[in-house]
């Protein structure tokens, strides 16, 4: 989080803003199977305490964690060719709303909770939802279905163009350059999908979109034997004018790091 704005706009990241266009040609993809089968302990061990986790909200403050100690360039966005640090780390988790319908909550500033605070804060944010108080995205997507064809098409280029390419804000219309938070991530196999990968809306800056697929039993070695594990697929959508190969392997080596050590999230960030 102290990197400086030279540090994020090298010449090959000035040289990307510039050629590349968002999310056309700008998505690279990456994936890695994740062994959960001792953090489902974690996560059953909380549940019996109380605390109500899913692997969504695990998944969700790792990543958000993976920003603040491992990644702090994924947490940028493209604004007028250049490459701009968010001063928070917040999480946009897609969750099961009102009448069968998904949406998404945003946790602000998730890196800096511990595990119960996040479990708490989604559960809080859904419940608010509930109640018809939704966050800016879900409240613009509202509002543009509303727009009978072809307005709604013009409107949705002039959003994009004054706040996704320009970088304007505009507060007192909760139109924001920033609306989706730094990541978005969901979790496609409660919906029956072993894997698959996100879109980068043309509407968000977030650099990456995580996927998180169905859990299956599956043969691994660990210590030189062959035993039945816990696995799934952790899918990821990250825009290249942000994001290089190497940040990805960053990424996904703490992801695994931490579903080794899930006790951390119990710890609040140094």
């Amino acid at each position: 989080m102290t990197n400086s704005s030279q540090e994020f706009n090298t010449d090959w990241r000035k040289v990307a803003s510039t050629i590349y266009r968002k999310p056309r040609d700008s998505k690279i993809y990456g994936s890695v199977d994740i062994d959960i089968t001792n953090l489902e302990k974690y996560i059953a061990t909380k549940r019996k305490n109380g605390i109500k986790i899913t692997l969504t909200h695990v998944m969700a403050l790792i990543v958000g964690r993976a920003f603040r100690e491992a990644v702090p360039e994924l947490n940028a966005y493209i604004k007028r060719g250049r490459v701009i640090q968010r001063k928070s780390i917040d999480a946009m988790v897609s969750v099961l709303l009102k009448k069968d319908e998904m949406g998404s909550v945003k946790i602000e500033n998730a890196d800096q909770l511990t595990m119960t605070e996040f479990a708490e804060t989604i559960l809080g944010k859904i419940r608010q939802s509930r109640l018809g108080d939704e966050n800016n995205a879900m409240q613009s997507k509202h509002m543009l279905s509303s727009v009978p064809w072809p307005f709604r098409s013009w409107l949705f280029n002039l959003y994009k163009l004054f706040t996704i390419d320009w970088g304007f804000s505009f507060p007192w219309l909760n139109l924001s350059s920033d609306s989706f938070g730094s990541y978005v991530i969901s979790n496609i196999g409660t919906l029956g999908l072993d894997t698959g990968y996100a879109a980068l809306l043309p509407s968000s800056n977030v650099s990456i979109v995580l996927i998180i697929g169905k859990d299956y039993k599956k043969p691994a070695v660990v210590n030189d034997e062959i035993v039945p594990r816990k696995i799934f697929t952790l899918s990821a959508t990250l825009d290249h004018r942000v994001v290089d190969g190497s940040h990805g392997g960053k990424l996904f080596r703490f992801i695994k790091y931490m579903v080794k050590n899930p006790e951390l999230l119990d710890q609040k960030p140094g």
